[in-house]
C-alpha cells in the first residue's frame, strides 16, 4: 500500500477525514472519485463514505451527506488541514456523549472505572499512518506508538522474528459495534466486558496500543504465548517503550491477554 503524502488521520467525534489514498473503493463510482481525491469524510458510526475532496472542489457520496452531524467540523478542519504531521502531540476529543452510549449497554461509567481501575481514554485528534496491519487495512498510532512499533518490528526482524499488528486505534464507535455484534449473537454484558474493555476504556482509543501477532499464528489468542515472537517481545518490547497490559490476574479483571502492548 502506497504511503500517502500527507499520512494522518484527522479525527472529530462523528467523522474522520481519510487520506483517499488508504481507502478501498466499495464501487466502480467509488473507485473512479477516490483515484482523483486528496481526502474523503468518513462517518465513524457506520464507516460510510461521505464526500470526497478533489481538485475541483468536494463530491458527494452519499445523498444528504450534509445533514451528517459533526459535517460542519469536519469541513471547517478539511480547510485548514496540515500539509503533514503536526510538530505539536495531538488534542483530545471531547467525551461527553460516551455517557449516554454506556447508559445503553446498561454500563454504569463510575461503578466501572471503580470496579476495574481503568481511566477513560479519549480519542486524539489525529493519528498517523504506521504501516498496514495484518489483513492490509491501514494502521493508525499516535505518533510515537507508530514509530517505536516501525523500529520494534525492524528489530525483531533482524533477530529472525516476525510481528504482524492485528490492530491498533479504535474509536470509541468502533468499541461500541463490538459490543453491538456481541449482543446481537446473544452475549451478554458482563460476558463481553471479561474480554473486550467498555466504549471509552479501552487503551486502544489513544492510538497507544497494537494488538500483535505473528505469520501462522491465530489472532489475539493466548497460544502466541507459546511463540518466538512473544519470547521476543518478553525480552525486547520493553527496550522500544512497550509493555504488556493485561498479564494473567490483573487488577482489571480482563482476561490474559499477551498479544496486546501499549506504548508508554
Amino acid at each position: 500500500m502506497p504511503r500517502p503524502a500527507s499520512a494522518i488521520l484527522i479525527n472529530t467525534p462523528d467523522i474522520e477525514l481519510w487520506p483517499a489514498a488508504l481507502l478501498r473503493a466499495r464501487a466502480n463510482r467509488d473507485a473512479r472519485v477516490l483515484a482523483r481525491a486528496q481526502r474523503v469524510l468518513r462517518r465513524k458510526r457506520d464507516g460510510r463514505y461521505l464526500a470526497a475532496l478533489l481538485p475541483e472542489g468536494l463530491m458527494p457520496l452519499l445523498p444528504g451527506w450534509r445533514r451528517t452531524p459533526g459535517v460542519d467540523e469536519a469541513l471547517g478542519l478539511l480547510e485548514t488541514m496540515p500539509s503533514g504531521p503536526p510538530s505539536a502531540a495531538p488534542d483530545t476529543l471531547p467525551v461527553a456523549r460516551l455517557q449516554t452510549r454506556l447508559d445503553g449497554l446498561g454500563i454504569d461509567a463510575h461503578d466501572y472505572a471503580a470496579r476495574t481501575g481503568l481511566p477513560l481514554v479519549p480519542e486524539p485528534a489525529w493519528l498517523a499512518f504506521a504501516g498496514v496491519d495484518r489483513y492490509r487495512r491501514p494502521l493508525w498510532l499516535e505518533a510515537r506508538a507508530a514509530r517505536a512499533w516501525a523500529r520494534m518490528r525492524d528489530a525483531a526482524l533482524r533477530d529472525g522474528v516476525a510481528l504482524e499488528a492485528i490492530s491498533g486505534y479504535r474509536s470509541h464507535d468502533y468499541q461500541l459495534g463490538i459490543f453491538e455484534r456481541k449482543r446481537a449473537r446473544g452475549l451478554a454484558v458482563d460476558a463481553i466486558l471479561a474480554v473486550n474493555a467498555a466504549p471509552g476504556y479501552s487503551e486502544h482509543h489513544a492510538g497507544s496500543a497494537l494488538d500483535i501477532g505473528t505469520p501462522g499464528e491465530p489472532s489475539a489468542e493466548a497460544s502466541f504465548e507459546a511463540t518466538p515472537a512473544f519470547a521476543w517481545l518478553a525480552r525486547h518490547a520493553g527496550d522500544h517503550g512497550f509493555s504488556m497490559s493485561y498479564p494473567r490476574d490483573n487488577p482489571h479483571g480482563i482476561v490474559y491477554e499477551p498479544w496486546h502492548w501499549r506504548h508508554r
